[in-house]
């Protein structure tokens, strides 16, 4: 098979850009030896807790059949059988995330280094082929197909043989004028296609032990977007902690759910603390209560958006009522919220006018994102607030969670307070910025409005080490749904 080589080191840059690097997913990228927990998360966000269950019980079962031989073929079954085809998005908006921080970082370089790859993966290809694209920069995806019938899948791969066939043909044509070269472990070398490599590099076990974790800033490309409900990396023993929790995790939240709607603002705080929610507050401007009731309007409070309970954990932080404003509230949150929670239309008037009346009543909390982001980054902030009041008070929000996100947008939307409140020591740090001051509004300083939502988000990324982007709500639901995240187009938003 060539040169047999346990480092990563290639030749010059010239023999390197006349190379095709055919490699191993799962050997040459990533740290993990293990595909369990990428099936898990298959497992649960398309399929449910019962399957995520079914496939955790079944893991003795994949063990002793060998994750890489008939232990895969449980495991795609379990995870796959009965799912959807069309609506299978689990490639593009939730794996993506947990292969970036399986990625080794020397793996990862001596990888990047060749300008035309070939990637292998023994997982089936909707699970792998859109990540290995978008940001290794595969040219050629060969994986397993998952067959289906009527639309759903079936749960079986197809054969090895027949997946290969077409990448032979392409290695055999390109070997005149190519070098071809082999990267793969040891342990699971496909020899009908490394045979045709000139040169492999063979990866060990003990050698990934040591590889270290790609940093976020070495990304081949921003990772703002993502779904899913697991925000923990489902292992054997993670997910044995998650069941653990469930029981109590599901009292817990009642009783958070229950102090928000039943008890004062000032308690709410001390049960929140003492249930394991972490929550601080920190001013850069002092609210003075008697100026804000002399005035004829409310005071603007202006936040990023994390999550569905941004503006009530606003008003626990303002020890003050306040009404709120939002797109996409489903049916049950609007009627159980403990402060006054108006859905927007996304009708530019009438949307207005209903803020102005709520800002004649009293303060207002808008998140102008127009939906939640859960990396550190801030969406466009639609410049509609700006033409409302002088009044202005940026707010920062930095939302933490081990175990569930709160959010989605391929899920139930009526969900997401329970997934929020089920967390075992979520964490809100609300950072209350200094108004804006008059030279910067629209009415008193002659700002545009646009002028003055960029401001708003600039101040905001500052005070977060958040990084300001141009996307909008409608880019991150394309992405990650398939779809613009109107409410007429899900029915429970």
């Amino acid at each position: 098979m060539g040169k047999n080589s346990s480092h990563l080191v290639f030749e010059s840059r010239e023999s390197i850009s006349n190379s095709i690097l055919v490699f191993d997913f799962e050997s040459a990228v990533l740290r993990s030896t293990t595909l369990f927990p990428y099936f898990m998360l298959v497992a649960f966000e398309a399929g449910g807790l019962l399957r995520f269950l079914l496939l955790f019980l079944s893991y003795p079962l994949v063990w002793l059949a060998g994750e890489h031989q008939m232990g895969l073929k449980v495991m795609v079954f379990l995870s796959f059988f009965g799912i959807k085809k069309d609506t299978f998005r689990i490639g593009s908006s939730v794996l993506p995330k947990f292969f970036l921080e399986d990625v080794g970082c020397e793996g990862f370089e001596a990888v990047m280094t060749f300008r035309r790859k070939v990637a292998i993966s023994k997982m089936p290809r909707i699970m792998v082929e859109n990540f290995l694209n978008e940001y290794i920069g595969a040219e050629t995806v060969v994986a397993g197909e998952v067959k289906s019938l009527y639309g759903y899948f079936l749960g079986f791969m197809e054969d090895k043989i027949q997946r290969n066939k077409a990448l032979l043909e392409e290695l055999e044509e390109n070997k005149a004028t190519h070098n071809v070269v082999g990267m793969t472990c040891q342990k699971h070398v496909d020899q009908q296609v490394f045979s045709h490599c000139k040169e492999a590099h063979y990866v060990s076990d003990a050698e990934k032990r040591k590889w270290h974790v790609l940093p976020r800033d070495r990304y081949p490309k921003p990772l703002i977007f993502h779904d899913g409900r697991l925000a923990f990396r489902p292992t054997l023993s993670s997910s044995l902690a998650m069941f653990m929790w469930l029981p109590l995790g599901l009292l817990i939240s009642l009783i958070r759910f229950a102090a928000g709607e039943l008890l004062p603002l000032k308690t709410c705080g001390p049960i929140y603390a003492l249930s394991g929610s972490r929550n601080t507050v920190s001013r850069t401007y002092n609210i003075d209560t008697q100026e804000e009731s002399t005035k004829p309007k409310g005071m603007l409070y202006v936040c990023n958006h994390r999550t569905l309970l941004d503006p009530l954990f606003i008003s626990y932080a303002l020890d003050k009522p306040v009404s709120a404003v939002t797109y996409s509230l489903s049916r049950f949150h609007e009627l159980v919220a403990p402060i006054k929670t108006i859905r927007l239309t996304r009708d530019r008037d009438e949307d207005r006018k209903t803020m102005e009346k709520l800002l004649t009543s009293g303060s207002l909390v808008v998140c102008p994102e127009g939906t939640t982001c859960r990396e550190p980054y801030l969406l466009r902030f639609s410049p509609l607030f700006a033409e409302l009041t002088d009044d202005i008070v940026p707010v920062g929000l930095d939302v933490k969670v081990s175990m569930f996100y709160g959010t989605t947008a391929s899920g139930l939307k009526s969900l997401d307070a329970l997934f929020q409140l089920l967390n075992p020591n979520p964490s809100y740090h609300i950072k209350i910025l200094q108004r804006l001051p008059e030279s910067s509004t629209c009415q008193a300083g002659g700002k545009s409005r646009v002028e003055v939502a960029n401001h708003v988000q600039s101040e905001i990324g500052k005070a977060l080490g958040y990084e300001c982007t141009s996307f909008t709500r409608k880019d991150k639901y394309m992405i990650l749904a398939g779809h613009e995240g109107l409410c007429s187009e899900r029915p429970g938003n």
